[in-house]
Order: structure tokens, then C-alpha cells, then sequence
């Protein structure tokens, strides 16, 4: 963007002045006259297209008529009020209604002139009407700028409207706006690069994507722009990532030593899957380099991603350093815990576990320990980054679920060395390819993509609410196999707003078909006090209970090889990435598991495609494709911390393979010239310095 769109306030832009000004920054975050040009349209329409009054209909999308203003009246009171037009053409009336700016419109509208009117028809009682119509007087017509046939439309508000700042007057402004900088706008791409990927200038392209003179040309201008922004962000983390590497010095671990070993040949109950083997490998090669590891391991539900953490750890101490693991509930750290001490066994090295609730004649012990260099391994939750928790030789940290830690406690754990230990982060919520190269672009990352050898797939099915009888059935066939049962629900009590089945209620039609002493029922929410919750846990973990009715709080953590069945209710209302995390509770033992979703008769389109993906693929790679282009990248990233994915016009569902040929350039240029200090890479060297850093989400302070 030019110099002068960069600086200029928009109010300075002719027609607009302070009080438009302040609206804009306010309603569309447009604060300069280069945010103005990128306030893009979001679709164009055919204004050589017009519609007779007799024509309309409630199923068209939109329609253009001409026709005189014949009268207007205000009606109603308070909230009720609204203003109604009578609009008139020699094939007929139609009805107009405002219900918003009521002064400015009984000010500026002629009755008697004639407009040209754009809206949506609909119908009411009989009658068709245009709600909020586009209203333009006949003579300005003349004033139109550039293809007719493809006027660009602008998202607006109701606020911006009382400012005559609907589409059109947006579109006014742009046009303003180009009068005033179109000179002044460099171009912001090498040749070489526009050459090689056979882009157009950037001044055209934006040019272009407001006032398109043909189709041909609106996708060169579109592609252009969007290859511009995924090659800026790309730009940027890769920068970020060799920028770490050469500023962040790391521990060398220069052996596989004895624990390594013998854990790898006398402990592992199970030979390691390929995938497993050529992470671990990944990160011993990491760890060799002399410069900080930042790794995220992602991996489907049962992947095997906490063997893979334990034997990274286990090479730590080979090298004469402490490990540790932090996860985000303590629930997941004293499973974490468990799991590991269960596979090394007693005295095979030093493992302690420290959360909130650890006592303080433990927690000093623990301290101790660290501080004298006795502690090997670490487990615990955000109590980890105490700053009473002082390590001799931290060397390597594993976050579990990294997403749920914010960047600061990330960085707590980064600053416990003078020399940062490798950071090991892991998530089992698959990640699409095209969103982790944007959250995650300057971190290296590892999938474990193979299951464990003997582990049967989940079997799911959709189950409507009128075969409850059936799902009960098949829970007391199970159960009477010895089996146990999850139910989870999505709500903790009744909404008013949502009718959905919640814990409570359910419990009470549970314990009719269930009833005590034959079935043992454990209740597992997250408003209970981690005591209750824990104990109930437990309960169902050893085997004391046969049914978990739970809420979501059971989605990550539990890990029960003899649960088979997880029932989910509602199942509708869940994100995809959800119900593939509440599906991966089960099939963790040898038996055949099953996922059971139940769902009202009535379902929303986006609704039905969940369900039918849940129950056509086990995988979380392909759900995750899924869930990217139902809910978009910015629900999937879980933060609104990413400047990252802040993104205009490009969007991850659907642009991936520009996104993959912009990230192959970056890589090219930095493999050719990594200091960008080439005279053709001026342009790209002072982007990097003028922009603000991107989001580091491996740890950054």
C-alpha cells in the first residue's frame, strides 16, 4: 500500500470529515484511506438488469427496478415505527418499509422522483415488498463508474447507513479515493516474482477488484491480491522461524544414552508405529543442532503422541538434563502422570507430579528436588510456571493441548534456563494443512498419521431421538458384556433459549431405564470441585460405575480402555473438531467401540454434513478439512490473538493451493537469499522491517 493511503486519516478524504470518520473506525475499522481500499466487495450485481414491479417474487435474490415514489407515511410507535413508501411503475405497486434512520430518510427522499430501487422482494400476507431498498435518483445514473453490469457491493451497517454510507456510498468514497492515490501506489511485489507467477501490478489489482470491467479481469485481480496477503504472512513467519534459529541457542544433546535404550527395548509394551518412529527421529535430529527445537506433533486421538513425549524426555535425561510435561487440566496431568509411571515403572527415574491441589508438604519436596537436580521429570499443570518452581538443568518441555495455554505462560516455561530448553508442543486436534502453515508456519511440525497395530476403527451411527428405545438397548447389551458407557450432554441445566436434552434431565430418564443397584451412574461436569470430579473420575476409571454422564469437561483427558460406547446427545449443536475428540474416549481397548450420535428430526443443513461426515470417516485429518470450511479459520485457531489470520480476501478452505505456491516462493527466496540483502529483495527486506512481527505461537515473551 502507497506511503500516502498508509498515513492519510480517512477523514481527509474528500466527503467524508470527522463525524464520518469516527463512524468508519468505528463500524468497519477503517482508519486511513489504504484501509478504505481494502475494504473490498463482497459481490458485484448487474445494474443493466431491470425488473417490472409485475415480475417480482419473494425467490429471487435481489432485483432492480425502476419507478416513481408516489408516497411515504410513518407508522407505528417506539420500537413498531417505520416508514412505508409506495413505489410505482407502469406494471404496478410495490411496497417499500425502512425501519432505521426514519429522519434522514423522511429528509432526503423525494416523493415524486424518480429512482431507480435495488433490494430483495419478499412476501407478506399476500403482498410482495422490498425491505431497506438501495434508492438512487434516475439522473445520477449517468455518474456510474465503470461495467454496469458488475457494480461492486459493500458490506455497511445500519449506522454507516444514517451517514449515507450504504454500498453505494461506500462505493463513492473508493472512487474518491483512487481519484486522490491511484498515482502514488507502488507496486509491492519484485518483477521477478509478478513474472514468475504471472501476476498483475498491484495498483491495477486494486483498481480492478473495485470497479471490474469483465470477469477475466475480476480473477486475475482477485488472485493477485490473494497471493499477495498468504505471501506476506508466509513472508513473515518464515522469517520469524530462521530468525529464532539463528538467535536462540539450544542444549545439545550429544548421546541416545541407557535410559533411551533400555525403555525402547525393555519396556515399550508395543512395537512403535513408523509414524512414531520418524517423529522421534525428527526430534532427536532437532536436538543434535545446537539451536533452540520448536516442534509441534500433532496427531489423531490414540496416535501414540505421549510415548513419543516420554522418549524425547527420557533423551533429555540421557544428556544430563530435566524434562517436563504441562497439560492444561489436572485431570489430563494426573493421566499424564500415570500412564508414564506405569510404563517406567518404579525407580527407573525420578517423576514427580505437581498441580494446584498437590499439598504443600509434597510441593516442597518437589521444589527441593528441582532445585538440587534429584527431579527428572516433571508432570503438572499451570502450577509448572510458578515462579517458585526453580529448575537446575530444565532441557526440554512438552506442552500437551498447547492451544490452551496463552503465549505468556509459554513463555514462563521458555525463560526457566539461560539457555531456552527445546520446546516440544503437541495437540490431538488434527490440524488442516493449510491453516497449520498459517497459525503454525514458523513452528517445524510432525504428524503422527498411523493408529497402533490392533486398534478396530470406531464404528459410528446417527440415531434420531425417536429410537432412544434402541440406544438404550444396545447400552444394556454392552454393559452386560462388562463394558462401560459414556453419555455426554451439552448443556449443565435448562436453557430457556436452546431445547436441548441437558445433563439433568437426562439423568432422571437414565436412572428409570437404569436403575439402581443393578447400574452404578458417575456425574462428571466442570462446574463440580476438582475433588468431586476427580473421585467420580476414578470411579468409573476403575471399573466401580458402568455409565459417565458427563458435559464436555470428559472431551480431553480419559483415557478408559473398557469404555466402548460413547453416546453423545445433541449431537447436532457440537463442532465437528468436538465430536471427534469426544469419539477418541473410546477405542483405546481391543473390543469393538462404538460413537452413537442422537439429534432431533429437524437439522440444518451445516448440522446434517457434520453428522454425515462423523459417520463416514474416522479420520481427523479429512474432519478437520470438513470443520475449515463449515466454521472458517478463525473458530478452528481458538484465539483472536493471530494477526496471523487476519486475513482480507484469501481464504484457507478454498485457497489452498496458492497458499502452497506461496510458501514454496518464501522458501525459495530465503534458500537463495536469506538476509533478503539482493537488490531485487529490496521491496520484501523493507516489508519485514516496516511490518509488525507475526505471532510466534511456539512461546514468544
Amino acid at each position: 500500500m502507497a506511503e500516502l493511503s498508509q498515513i492519510t486519516p480517512i477523514e481527509y478524504l474528500k466527503g467524508v470529515g470527522p463525524q464520518k470518520a469516527d463512524v468508519l473506525k468505528k463500524e468497519l475499522l477503517i482508519f486511513t484511506i489504504g484501509d478504505l481500499l481494502t475494504h473490498y466487495p463482497f459481490r458485484y450485481i448487474d445494474r443493466t438488469q431491470f425488473h417490472k414491479i409485475r415480475q417480482l417474487h419473494s425467490d429471487m435474490l435481489s432485483a432492480q427496478v425502476m419507478g416513481r415514489l408516489i408516497s411515504l407515511q410513518e407508522v407505528g410507535e417506539k420500537r413498531a415505527r417505520r416508514i412505508i413508501g409506495q413505489f410505482k411503475d407502469e406494471t404496478g405497486v410495490v411496497e417499500l418499509v425502512w425501519f432505521q434512520s426514519l429522519t434522514w430518510l423522511k429528509k432526503s427522499l423525494q416523493v415524486g422522483a424518480v429512482y431507480i430501487i435495488y433490494g430483495k422482494p419478499t412476501e407478506f400476507n399476500g403482498s410482495i415488498s422490498i425491505t431497506h431498498p438501495e434508492m438512487e435518483l434516475y439522473q445520477s445514473q449517468e455518474k456510474k463508474t465503470g461495467n454496469l453490469s458488475m457494480q461492486p457491493v459493500y458490506s455497511s451497517t445500519e449506522k454507516l447507513k444514517k451517514f449515507n454510507l450504504d454500498s453505494k456510498g461506500i462505493q463513492k468514497l473508493v472512487q474518491t479515493a483512487f481519484e486522490t492515490v491511484f498515482r502514488t501506489i507502488p507496486e509491492t511485489l519484485p518483477d521477478y516474482l509478478m513474472q514468475k507467477h504471472q501476476l498483475i501490478s498491484y495498483p491495477n489489482a486494486l483498481l480492478t477488484i473495485h470497479f471490474p470491467k469483465n470477469e477475466q479481469q475480476l480473477k486475475d485481480a482477485i488472485r493477485r491480491l490473494k497471493f499477495e496477503e498468504l505471501f506476506f504472512i508466509q513472508l513473515r513467519l518464515l522469517n520469524n522461524k530462521q530468525l529464532n534459529t539463528k538467535k536462540y541457542k539450544g542444549h545439545i544433546f550429544k548421546q541416545v544414552g541407557e535410559k533411551f535404550n533400555h525403555f525402547y527395548s525393555q519396556k515399550l509394551p508395543f512395537p512403535l508405529t513408523n509414524a512414531q518412529k520418524r517423529v522421534v527421529k525428527e526430534i532427536r535430529i532437532d536436538c543434535q543442532t545446537g539451536a533452540q527445537m520448536n516442534r509441534l506433533v500433532q496427531g489423531d486421538v490414540g496416535s501414540g503422541k505421549t510415548v513419543v513425549a516420554l522418549m524425547s524426555m527420557l533423551l533429555a535425561i540421557d544428556n544430563g538434563f530435566q524434562a517436563c510435561m504441562m497439560a492444561p487440566t489436572e485431570i489430563l496431568a494426573r493421566q499424564h502422570y500415570l500412564g508414564i509411571t506405569s510404563l517406567l515403572g518404579e525407580d527407573f527415574c525420578n517423576i514427580k507430579l505437581l498441580t494446584g491441589s498437590t499439598g504443600a508438604k509434597a510441593r516442597k519436596v518437589i521444589h527441593q528436588e528441582l532445585e538440587d537436580g534429584r527431579l527428572d521429570i516433571l508432570i503438572g499443570t499451570h502450577a509448572l510456571i510458578e515462579d517458585k518452581v526453580i529448575f537446575k538443568n530444565i532441557g526440554f518441555v512438552v506442552i500437551d493441548e498447547q492451544h490452551r495455554f496463552g503465549v505468556e505462560q509459554r513463555a514462563k516455561l521458555w525463560r526457566k534456563n539461560t539457555i531456552p530448553p527445546h520446546m516440544l508442543v503437541m495437540t490431538a486436534t488434527p490440524i488442516p494443512r493449510t491453516l497449520a502453515m498459517t497459525m503454525y508456519g514458523d513452528l517445524d511440525i510432525s504428524v503422527i498419521d498411523e493408529l497402533p497395530a490392533g486398534r478396530k476403527p470406531i464404528k459410528t451411527i446417527h440415531f434420531f431421538e425417536n429410537q432412544r428405545l434402541r440406544v438404550f438397548g444396545f447400552m444394556r447389551e454392552e454393559i452386560a458384556k462388562g463394558r462401560q458407557v459414556y453419555i455426554v450432554y451439552p448443556l449443565i441445566k435448562e436453557s430457556e433459549k436452546m431445547d436441548l436434552l441437558y445433563l439433568e434431565a437426562g439423568l432422571e430418564g437414565l436412572l428409570r431405564e437404569f436403575p439402581l443397584p443393578n447400574y452404578k451412574i458417575s456425574i462428571v461436569h466442570g462446574k463440580m470441585p476438582v475433588k468431586d470430579k476427580d473421585f467420580e473420575m476414578q470411579r468409573f476409571v476403575k471399573g466401580e460405575t458402568q455409565i459417565m454422564v458427563a458435559t464436555t469437561v470428559i472431551e480431553v483427558g480419559v483415557n478408559v480402555p473398557n469404555a466402548s460406547v460413547m453416546v453423545i446427545e445433541n449431537a447436532e449443536r457440537f463442532g465437528l473438531s468436538q465430536l471427534h475428540q469426544l469419539r477418541g474416549r473410546v477405542g483405546r481397548g481391543a473390543e469393538q467401540s462404538f460413537c452413537i450420535l442422537m439429534s432431533g428430526q429437524k437439522l440444518s443443513k451445516e448440522g446434517r454434513t457434520r453428522l454425515e461426515t462423523m459417520v463416514r470417516t474416522n479420520d481427523g485429518f479429512e474432519i478437520a478439512e470438513v470443520d475449515l470450511e463449515l466454521r472458517g479459520p478463525g473458530d478452528l485457531s481458538g484465539t483472536q490473538q493471530s494477526g496471523v489470520l487476519d486475513m482480507k480476501i484469501a481464504d484457507l478452505a478454498k485457497d489452498q493451493s496458492i497458499l502452497i505456491e506461496t510458501r514454496e516462493s518464501v522458501i525459495a527466496i530465503f534458500k537463495e537469499d536469506a538476509e533478503l540483502s539482493m537488490e531485487r529483495n529490496n521491496i520484501l527486506r523493507n516489508f519485514l522491517h516496516r511490518s509488525t512481527p507475526a505471532i510466534s505461537w511456539d512461546k514468544i515473551s
